[in-house]
């Protein structure tokens, strides 16, 4: 009965840490278009980090309160979670059609990012072996401004031209009335800061309930539930054949997740690495090259069959770790 309670928790708190980003992202677009921000500016900034709003909620709360298990599992499963069961179940529904300038530009950094979190964690020139610490937060943080600037700059540079100039655009909701922006921001905060309360207690509790790491918990159903407005987004987004957004959003995601959401959390507190979470940032590492190489086979396509090995590689992955 207890681990029955602990999961309604941790549903309600995702489904609020969900609905908190939406709502946040919707009064924060609004509010800068009545601002005279132009829609551009609003996708590559505003858009982009509420995608990553649930993740990075539930982090900071969980570095605040010392369970940076949670935190680990949650950034490393999101981002395995993202290739494996999300681009897998995308490319089941149609073929994903691979920008150019996404495996140019942005699938390497999203390798770089996976290689620099993977070498950072297990640097052991500072004394502390296997840890996030406050160095590597700022190092991972800095990676993320020259990302960050060189793909605006990249994009300035050829508006009419660019991918991501298109996904910024649609993604930016119509403004609405200055009160009603500012009501659905600060609603949309409040709905982050209590869905992250609730679950991150349910994570935690439900992980001393069944007696396994939270990690484990943390990298399976903390980071599916956080991952699950990418997964609505490229499912839709493939269906109505949009699918050079599906992948751009994932990709986007992964590189936000490793790059600002850890890179915060780990300045707030040290993350330690826990058993186990070796293989875990070298599966990540391998499901990110494996994604590099498929999207750039088949005219860069994602076919169907190419989804099902990654979506199966996925379940197989964590069963493997859950058992």
């Amino acid at each position: 009965m207890s681990a029955l309670l602990d999961l309604v928790m941790l549903a309600a708190g995702i489904a609020l840490l969900i609905g908190g980003g939406e709502g946040l992202v919707r009064g924060a677009s609004g509010l800068a278009r009545q601002l005279g921000v132009s829609p551009l500016a609003i996708g590559l900034t505003v858009v982009a980090f509420g995608t990553s709003a649930p993740e990075l909620a539930v982090n900071v709360l969980a570095a605040i309160r010392g369970d940076t298990g949670v935190s680990f599992g949650n950034v490393v499963g999101s981002n395995i979670a993202n290739v494996g069961l999300i681009l897998g179940c995308a490319a089941l529904v149609r073929p994903l059609e691979v920008q150019s300038a996404v495996i140019v530009r942005e699938m390497p950094m999203m390798l770089v990012a996976s290689a620099a979190a993977l070498v950072l964690g297990l640097d052991r020139a500072s004394g502390r072996a296997e840890v996030y610490d406050r160095g590597d937060g700022m190092a991972l943080l800095l990676f993320f401004s020259i990302f960050l600037y060189y793909t605006i700059a990249e994009v300035l540079r050829g508006r009419r031209t660019d991918p991501l100039v298109h996904e910024s655009k649609s993604a930016t909701p119509p403004p609405g009335t200055t009160g009603f922006s500012v009501l659905l921001a600060v609603a949309g905060l409040l709905g982050l800061a209590l869905g992250a309360e609730g679950t991150v207690r349910g994570a935690v509790s439900l992980a001393e309930t069944l007696g396994v790491p939270r990690a484990i918990v943390g990298l399976t159903l903390v980071a599916v539930g956080t991952s699950l407005p990418e997964l609505v987004t490229s499912v839709v987004a493939a269906r109505r054949g949009q699918v050079d957004l599906a992948v751009g959003n994932v990709v986007g995601s992964n590189i936000f997740n490793l790059l600002f959401v850890l890179g915060v959390t780990s300045t707030i507190r040290p993350v330690a690495i826990p058993a186990g979470g070796v293989v875990d940032l070298s599966a990540m590492a391998l499901f990110s090259a494996a994604l590099l190489f498929l999207a750039a086979t088949h005219g860069n396509r994602l076919v169907r069959w190419e989804g099902g090995v990654l979506l199966f590689a996925y379940l197989a992955y964590v069963v493997a770790r859950v058992v």
